[in-house]
């Protein structure tokens, strides 16, 4: 089958796991075709990487989400750079913390906003502000379901599916 062929029937297929309407089969034959298409995203991920960059563990996606984080006397609205499933990057004026407990509620598309505590991993001076990564802290089975749902929904977005 080819790549062409192979996306469109993974489409019909996320389309019905995203309505929660796969029969067990159905699910674990998308369940495998996902993770071949995270291989494969991983695999190009890596091979845009620049010399000194590690090697990504999660698929990372570009895309500007509106997040919003809370934490001792902090409300901050935000936009995403990049979101995984271990976490997400937002330009900020003022850094947190590296202690201050946090609290991201972000918005995906087409559902109610994901709640989430988590911790400052990185960083990086840009002109005018800093890039601020941050990890997940508590990632449960569900919450993760739906994240890596909304992050597949984004990259059959930039394949143009």
């Amino acid at each position: 089958m080819d790549l062409g062929h192979w996306l469109t029937d993974f489409r019909v297929l996320h389309e019905k796991a995203r309505n929660r309407a796969l029969g067990i089969p159905e699910e674990r034959d998308y369940k495998e075709r996902r993770r071949e298409l995270v291989r494969a995203m991983l695999v190009a991920q890596d091979l845009a990487r620049q010399p000194g960059q590690s090697r990504r563990q999660t698929l990372r996606v570009a895309r500007a989400l509106q997040v919003d984080l809370e934490g001792r006397g902090r409300k901050d609205r935000l936009t995403t750079y990049d979101i995984s499933l271990g976490g997400f990057c937002v330009p900020m004026t003022e850094a947190p913390t590296p202690d201050e407990a946090l609290t991201a509620t972000i918005r995906l598309p087409g559902g109610d906003p994901l709640v989430l505590p988590v911790t400052v991993v990185g960083m990086r001076a840009q002109a005018g502000s800093m890039r601020i990564s941050f990890s997940f802290d508590k990632l449960g089975v569900a919450a993760a379901e739906r994240l890596e749902i909304a992050i597949i929904d984004m990259v059959l977005l930039q394949l143009g599916m």
